[in-house]
């Protein structure tokens, strides 16, 4: 595929990817499969969990585990990184992460619930392998930072991911609920063979700086953090076996602490920042108004990851899943944001842009707070489905429709300005980790709703989905009130 959307430069005689490095090809076909087995899966995922011919759970024990599953996906994402800058380099530790998720996603093929939780795992270790070193290697395409064609880039990389989102409900979705759950999870791993099978062929397009190790470690350091790692991965081992052993092990054993640890990290690394003794009085600020960006994202995130779990529960037992009388799969529904985001995306950037030009674009701080409000204004609408599964009636698809378009508009709305003001805040010391940071803030969203369901809060109850509703949008007209105090602490940052 990547060679018939290539064509000549006409500068140069060499082939380009749409007047992109022909590396661009490979990494956008690699993303794109990528997404293409990560969106499957979690388009099955929750349905699996309370399906009676899957594992037949409880819907707040399927929501726990999905959400404990990208919270996992999102905080390995920092180690990820990790292990590109100091052991591996970007591009092999992308190829190590694509043949775990490929081996994760064979893991789940198989129809036992032990070795279930197993391919979950690798499949989050690998994706938190990948995620932050295959962007990394988009950037050494370009001639720098000042390069023109590197948004652009970035744009085209973006779109891969979409496309394998957007695809991946309706391919393997399709297939894991109206055939075989498992055959569903094995596509999952297809997809992502390709997309290792077409990396591989493709390296040599790439910049031979993905092959470097930044800041390798020295000898001492290797075998200090092997050491650690085993004394670590002894103590849970002795543990957990302890649990079995003694008959006292449940699923909560290891899903609390994972849930727990997602929030408590979060605070403790924005702590280490914070008492950063080398840092200006200027970057000391701009932590303590981006403090503000990051509890609210946390916020959102709680909210907008519900899509995938509290949404599609309720919509496998309580709305009409059908358009015009044919019916449909559940999992259908995780394409509407990929297909909206691509259509919408364009409007956007072109709307700030005609605004900028007017002077008229809305600061960060109020991209941000719309943001806000509009997820929450999604739960209020949630309210009017609910209140028609309450009667007895069955809700129309279209009501669900209607929230992840709201969703979509708010996500369009913060994400890109959260990406963008975590990397202008950063101070210089740490930024190459910031953005592992604002991946924090997906973490300790989508653990809270862990917690919550491991609590045994029903998120699918009225209450508390217009409790979660007024939150959001208490936090957006929190940060609105109070845009002059960040706007202070953000320095030049606007």
């Amino acid at each position: 595929m990547a060679s018939s959307l290539t064509k000549d430069s006409p500068s140069s005689g060499e082939k380009t990817f749409f007047g992109h490095p022909r590396g661009l090809a490979t990494l956008f076909m690699t993303e794109m499969w990528e997404r293409f087995s990560y969106y499957g899966m979690r388009a099955l995922l929750p349905l699996y969990l309370i399906a009676p011919g899957g594992l037949d759970m409880k819907p707040a024990t399927a929501t726990a585990i999905y959400s404990v599953y990208l919270s996992l996906v999102y905080l390995l994402a920092m180690p990820g990184g990790w292990f590109g800058d100091r052991v591996w380099g970007p591009r092999k530790t992308v190829a190590i992460a694509g043949g775990i998720i490929m081996l994760g996603h064979l893991v789940l093929a198989l129809p036992s619930e032990g070795t279930f939780f197993a391919g979950l795992g690798l499949v989050a270790i690998g994706s938190g392998l990948l995620k932050s070193n295959i962007s990394t290697m988009v950037g050494h395409l370009y001639d720098g930072p000042d390069d023109p064609r590197r948004d652009g880039g970035f744009t085209i990389f973006y779109m891969g991911i979409n496309m394998g989102a957007f695809a991946a409900p309706l391919v393997i979705g399709t297939i894991g609920e109206n055939v075989n759950w498992h055959l569903g999870f094995a596509l999952a791993a297809l997809g992502m063979g390709i997309g290792v099978l077409q990396f591989l062929l493709g390296t040599r397009h790439l910049n031979e700086r993905s092959l470097v190790v930044p800041k390798p470690l020295s000898k001492d350091e290797r075998a200090a953090t092997l050491r650690k790692s085993m004394i670590w991965l002894g103590v849970a081992a002795v543990f957990y076996i302890g649990t079995v052993v003694t008959g006292v092990y449940t699923l909560n054993w290891l899903l609390v602490p994972i849930t727990l640890a997602g929030l408590v990290i979060p605070v403790m690394v924005l702590v280490r920042i914070k008492r950063d003794k080398e840092l200006s009085a200027t970057e000391q600020s701009k932590m303590s108004g981006y403090i503000w960006f990051f509890v609210a994202a946390a916020i959102f995130w709680m909210i907008y990851d519900q899509g995938g779990s509290t949404l599609a529960i309720f919509a496998e037992s309580s709305a009409e899943n059908s358009v015009f009388g044919w019916d449909f799969p559940v999992s259908w529904y995780q394409s509407v944001n990929p297909v909206l985001i691509m259509a919408l995306a364009p409007v956007f950037a072109a709307f700030w842009l005609a605004l900028n030009r007017r002077g008229k674009e809305p600061s960060t701080i109020v991209k941000f707070s719309s943001g806000l409000v509009l997820v929450g204004a999604s739960f209020f609408v949630f309210l009017m489905p609910l209140t028609i599964a309450g009667d007895g009636h069955k809700a129309a698809a279209m009501w669900l429709v209607a929230i992840y378009f709201i969703q979509t508009v708010a996500e369009l709305t913060l994400s890109p300005v959260g990406l963008s003001v975590t990397t202008k805040m950063a101070p210089a010391k740490y930024a190459s980790q910031m953005m592992g940071v604002w991946f924090l803030a997906v973490t300790a969203g989508d653990c809270t709703t862990g917690l919550l369901s491991l609590a045994g809060v029903e998120l699918n109850g009225t209450g508390v989905v217009a409790l979660e509703a007024t939150l959001a949008v208490a936090a957006g007209i929190a940060i609105f009130m109070y845009r002059g105090k960040v706007k202070q602490l953000m320095g030049n940052v606007r």
